[in-house]
């Protein structure tokens, strides 16, 4: 079910400015990283998708470590662009998943074929918990794989039991994974939006 869509635009990389901004907030390190990432996307634009989800979902997954956005930005909730979660090294679930969908599309993967899923993770002994997962579909009705930075295998949805979808978005819309909602979606794009509009400022425009 879609709820909203949102227009598009082409995407692009500025990297001077990114490069300039990594540098000045994070130091050597900050730079030096975000010269690796633009590297990496370089290199993957053109490779079979596989190839394309697998080189960005290893670069984030080996590079940034998960830590709270309190443990982070001493705030209960905060969406990071990707220049901050790179400049730091350090991300929580969302995080992650913004910055490979952003990788993603910047390397030549189309974006409605990404979707960003809310999702319910249940571990052995624990509560489920709130977790986000990015998910590739090589066609609309196909099984999506699933790049996750706490299982670093991409897997098939189906072997990802542990999981359950609550709701899903990319840049054309939110679609509900069924008919009962409540007004976290809506918080949520909020944040989104957000985040789009903080990292064109930082130099990455994902084309939308």
């Amino acid at each position: 079910m879609l709820i909203f869509s949102l227009s598009l635009r082409s995407a692009g990389i500025d990297i001077d400015r990114l490069q300039r901004l990594a540098f000045e907030n994070y130091g050597d390190s900050g730079r030096e990283t975000v010269a690796k990432w633009h590297e990496m996307v370089g290199a993957t634009r053109g490779k079979p998708t596989q190839q394309q989800l697998t080189r960005v979902n290893d670069f984030f997954n080996t590079r940034i470590r998960w830590l709270s956005d309190q443990d982070i930005y001493s705030v209960d909730d905060h969406w990071a662009t990707p220049l901050e979660t790179m400049g730091r090294l350090a991300g929580d679930c969302e995080d992650f998943v913004i910055a490979k969908y952003v990788s993603l599309i910047l390397a030549g993967v189309s974006p409605e074929s990404l979707r960003l899923i809310y999702v319910k993770a249940r571990a052995p002994g624990r509560p489920p918990e709130a977790h986000m997962v990015l998910a590739w579909y090589e066609t609309p009705g196909s099984e999506p794989l699933i790049l996750d930075n706490m299982n670093l295998a991409i897997r098939p949805a189906s072997k990802r039991a542990d999981l359950t979808p609550i709701f899903s978005f990319n840049g054309d819309g939110l679609w509900l994974a069924s008919k009962k909602t409540n007004a976290t979606p809506v918080a949520r794009i909020t944040r989104w939006r957000l985040v789009l509009q903080t990292m064109r400022q930082e130099g990455i425009d994902p084309g939308f």
